[in-house]
């Protein structure tokens, strides 16, 4: 019994077949192009105005989040403090935030909150990079101009990767959050799918460093985005992030669902 070589025509059903896959190929792709940049109703639901969140930042908390700021500067940097001290510390600190919590270190719902309670209106002011009430950022100060995001800021000793320089990471996670600000703010939002750091030189701590991001182009549901961070005027690290929009199904099923919202038009719900 013979079989047809690997260079012998296909056959007329096996040329059908391959036609109509590259057909659906295309068709795939075309969808993928032409369909809206942004699905219906996320940029309503992310905001970048800094004054979104205020009823959660008010002065009291943002007071308390740089006392502990300078908490940690302390414990990173004295190493002339005694024990006593420190224990003394430590007793009155999980005091204070317990008190705060309303619950024990121990706790296993320790800092949780109910999904429904959140919003992306209330995301910045939690920011790790740039929440006026998230202690672990530094914070960095920033403005939106012309689509473009611009800021300034200082990293202290919680930042400190090489002796006297920011640590690599941290310089990472600032150019995710900048550049995915950057795109909400030229109307572009979607997902970090990868992200480029190429350090050109060490970002010294303590110093005020300034950085850029912006949407450089948007094709399709892929957003790209560069930014720069700067030290006394030279560039010290570039980004370069590919975004991705995500689809409605996806948009709710990841931020909506939690929160019991009723699933978008054409979604349904599991």
């Amino acid at each position: 019994m013979s079989s047809r070589s690997d260079s012998e025509p296909d056959s007329e059903p096996d040329r059908a077949a391959n036609t109509a896959a590259v057909d659906a190929t295309n068709e795939k792709v075309a969808d993928l192009v032409t369909q809206p940049a942004v699905p219906n109703g996320m940029l309503e639901r992310i905001s970048m105005d800094p004054t979104q969140g205020a009823n959660f930042a008010t002065e009291p908390r943002r007071e308390l989040t740089q006392a502990v700021r300078h908490l940690i500067d302390a414990i990173l940097t004295r190493d002339d403090v005694t024990d006593e001290v420190l224990r003394d510390a430590a007793i009155a600190t999980e005091d204070l935030a317990a008190q705060i919590a309303g619950s024990p270190h121990e706790a296993k719902a320790r800092g949780r909150r109910v999904p429904s309670e959140r919003t992306h209106g209330d995301y910045l002011t939690r920011s790790p990079i740039v929440g006026q009430v998230n202690p672990v950022a530094p914070p960095l100060e920033w403005e939106v101009r012309s689509g473009r995001i611009f800021g300034r800021g200082i990293y202290h000793a919680a930042y400190e990767g090489p002796p006297g320089y920011v640590h690599g990471g941290w310089i990472a996670l600032t150019f995710d959050e900048i550049l995915g600000m950057a795109n909400v703010a030229s109307g572009n939002p979607g997902m970090t799918g990868t992200l480029k750091i190429r350090y050109r030189r060490p970002t010294p701590l303590h110093k005020e460093v300034t950085f850029e991001g912006w949407t450089e182009k948007v094709e399709g549901r892929r957003i790209t985005a560069l930014g720069t961070m700067s030290f006394d005027g030279v560039v010290t690290a570039e980004a370069e992030g590919l975004f991705v929009i995500i689809d409605p199904a996806k948009a709710w099923e990841y931020f909506g669902k939690a929160r019991g919202e009723a699933a978008p038009a054409g979604v349904e719900e599991l």
